[in-house]
This record gives structure tokens, sequence and C-alpha cells, in this order.
């Protein structure tokens, strides 16, 4: 309860912040609310356990809402040549990152958190994928997950800035720069925040392309879990943890969540209280990771993690605005 309540006061903090300032988005705010409270000694260690229960299952029941999202109907208006594209960038961006990321000597499971991160949806694919590893080491597992969201975060944020700026140096089209939008930046509401920026016939393309992203999510998690059930003893990113069941039972709410959404029969109104609701609960999540952030630890890995995340952005950018030029 001491931890949950910490996530709670996080949570209202955040949005405080993002309604004071509405450039600071409120996620980003838990995140690095959640970082100083731990770093600055305001946390008591009776939070730690709340804090993990925060960070684990009430981002699950955040990524289950993300599926209302997904309308498969939305998805199939884009035309096979952007959908293949969109699916050709992420597996290229995901196997990309996660080689970098043992190049740079850094652990298995973190680069694939990154990977994971920066391919798929942001924050919400980092917990999917951390949901179906395993783990035996909390600590460990918290401190990469943390890293993974707030290099989203860090990079996301930056894409905002960079990319309508980038988009129009480079003579994109406001159609083409919005499917450049939805490839390339991680997070739902990072890609709805840089297409407002670079203009109103951005964002549909850019919202309906990011949503190929989003229904990868289920088969690449999937297929992490099969990867890590048939491992033996000594391989894959949480070896010797215990192995978790093929598709864990938030990934099969999440799949309802769009079979349900495709269908049309869900209100407008009920859409929106739930995409509410799933930002409160990532952003109560999002405290609860950046608490377990602790900044000396991870300041020996820090570069590393820093570097491998800033060229997993610009490799995805890179191949997304190949992939738009060629499906023009």
């Amino acid at each position: 309860m001491p931890g949950l309540a910490a996530c709670a006061a996080g949570l209202l903090v955040a949005w405080s912040v993002h309604r004071l300032v509405g450039a600071v988005p409120m996620l980003t705010a838990a995140l690095l609310l959640g970082i100083v409270a731990v770093n600055t000694g305001v946390l008591p260690s009776a939070t730690r356990a709340g804090s993990r229960f925060a960070a684990s299952t009430v981002m699950r029941a955040g990524v289950v809402l993300l599926g209302l999202q997904v309308a498969l109907t939305d998805i199939a208006g884009l035309g096979w040549q952007t959908i293949v594209m969109t699916v050709l960038v992420l597996l290229a961006t995901l196997f990309g990152t996660r080689w970098l990321g043992s190049r740079m000597g850094l652990s298995a499971r973190t680069s694939l958190l990154v990977a994971s991160g920066f391919a798929i949806c942001g924050a919400s694919a980092v917990a999917a994928v951390d949901g179906v590893l395993g783990h035996d080491r909390d600590d460990d597992r918290e401190r990469d997950a943390a890293t993974a969201v707030a290099l989203v975060t860090l990079c996301g944020t930056l894409a905002i800035v960079v990319m309508p700026a980038a988009g129009h140096l480079l003579g994109l089209s406001a159609y083409d720069q919005g499917r450049w939008i939805g490839a390339s930046v991680h997070d739902v509401g990072q890609v709805v925040a840089t297409a407002t920026v670079a203009g109103p016939a951005a964002l549909l393309p850019a919202v309906a392309v990011k949503l190929i992203r989003v229904a990868m999510l289920a088969p690449v998690t999937t297929a992490i879990a099969l990867r890590v059930r048939h491992a033996g003893p000594a391989a894959g990113p949480a070896a010797g943890a215990k192995r978790p069941p093929v598709l864990p039972v938030f990934l099969i709410a999440f799949l309802a969540m769009v079979a349900l959404r495709s269908t049309g029969a869900v209100p407008q109104g009920v859409l929106d209280t739930a995409s509410t609701v799933k930002d409160l609960l990532f952003a109560a999540a999002l405290f609860g990771l950046g608490s377990a952030v602790r900044l000396g630890p991870l300041i020996r890995t820090g570069r590393r993690a820093l570097l491998l995340g800033l060229t997993s952005w610009v490799m995805i950018a890179g191949i997304s605005y190949g992939g738009v030029l060629l499906t023009r």
C-alpha cells in the first residue's frame, strides 16, 4: 500500500505538471518524478513492493486498454505497401538494435527491451516484453525496464522537436510525413504530439501507421515468449528464470480488446474514457519504474545504453524514411 500510494501521488503531481506546462507530457513527468524521488531519498524502502507492483501489473493493465486503440479496418485502409513497409522497418529496428546492444556490451535483456520499445510502441512494448521474459533478480529487471523506458522517453521527446522540421526540409508531403512519423516515433502519445506539430494533415496517416506497429505487439511478444519457453537453461535473456506461459493473460486480453475495437461496436465515449484510464495507469506505472532507477549503478552502463538508444532512433528514422520514399 505505501508504494501504490506513492505512485498515486506521483501520478497526481505529473498530471498537475502537464496541466501547468502543456509541453511536458504526463508520462514523461511521471518517469522523471520517480527517478528524482528515489534518488533524493523521498521514497522510503517500504514503498518498493508497491512500486514494483505498479511497474509490472499496473503497466500490463494499461497495455490491455491500449488494444482499444487498434482498429484493424484503419490499418487495412493504408494499403498493403505501407503495411509491409512498416512491418519490415519494425523487424529491421528490432533485430538491428538488439545486435548493436550486444556489440556495445549491454546485457541481452537490456538490448531486447530497448529494441522492443523503439521498434514497436515504446513503454507499452517494454512492459509486454518484460512480462514474458521471466526474471530471477527483481532489481536488475526493474533497472533494465526503467532504462529502456527512459531512452524511449528521451528520444521520443526529441522526435517531437526534430522530425517535423526534418520532414519539411526533406520536402515530404503532409501525408508522407505522417507515415514517416508513424513508422519511426515510439509511443502513441509521442506520435500524436509529433504529427500535430507537423500539421493537421499528417495526424491521420501517422496514427494509422502507428497502429500497425501496435498491432505487431502481440505476434512479436508471442515469438519472444516461445523463444524463452523453449530456450535451454543457459540461453535467452532470462537464463535460469522460470518459463512463462506461451501467451500471458494480459496479452490475450490485449488481443480481445483489439477484436472488440475492430467490430466498431464500442461507443466513442467508452473509447475516450479507456484512453484516459490507460494514460493514468501508464503514468502510475512509469513513476514506479522511475523509482527503480538508482543513478549510481545506472551510470556505469548509462553511456552505452544512451548510445544504443540514440543509434536505434537514428536507425528507425533512416530506414522508415527510405520506406516512405519507396512506397509513395
